[in-house]
């Protein structure tokens, strides 16, 4: 068994799409999916964007304030999550600092409480 601690986990900063106190450490990766740990600092912003393949962001600590397309800003906080389809153009803004985890490829997700297992797919 491995621990892994996403608060620490080694990063590289990212400042493309006027990205501001961004910065991204790969966790793991397959020829489909990436899952990946973010962080922003306080005031920080991962600039809009258009999402490479369907993005799921899950919470770990701290807020973000999220947008899709539509351009509504949604704020979300630990336990919850942000999906975005392909080619979606999104940006996570945060007022006191965010860990996250992103996972993003071919992922199919169940509706909320519904389990999602290899028999679904």
């Amino acid at each position: 068994m491995r621990i892994l601690d996403l608060h620490r986990a080694a990063h590289r900063p990212i400042e493309a799409h006027e990205s501001v106190g961004f910065s991204i450490g790969a966790l793991g990766i397959t020829a489909d999916t990436a899952l990946v740990s973010v962080s922003l600092r306080p005031g920080g912003r991962i600039g809009r964007h258009p999402a490479a393949g369907r993005q799921l962001m899950v919470v770990i600590s701290g807020d973000a304030t999220v947008c899709g397309d539509a351009g509504d800003a949604v704020e979300i906080g630990p336990g919850q999550a942000a999906c975005w389809e392909p080619g979606e153009q999104h940006e996570t803004r945060t007022t006191s600092g965010l860990v996250a985890l992103i996972v993003e490829g071919d992922v199919d997700l169940g509706a909320p409480g519904h389990q999602v297992d290899p028999g679904d797919i």
